[in-house]
């Protein structure tokens, strides 16, 4: 039977592990959130490229 310095050393490393991936999530977000604009904005450019292209054709 486990005493409660082991249960208490179980719940924090639970605890730990928790705010790791919480912090990963976020972290995740956050990359997300950049490709998603980053990838809007190439749309915008190639939008042009491809008006262009139709214009000269």
């Amino acid at each position: 039977m486990p005493g409660v310095m082991d249960i208490k050393r179980k719940i924090r490393s639970v605890q730990n592990t928790q705010n790791i991936t919480k912090a990963m999530k976020m972290v995740s977000a956050a990359r997300m959130r950049k490709a998603e604009d980053a990838m809007n904005d190439a749309r915008a450019y190639a939008n042009k490229i491809y008006e262009l292209c139709c214009n000269m054709a």
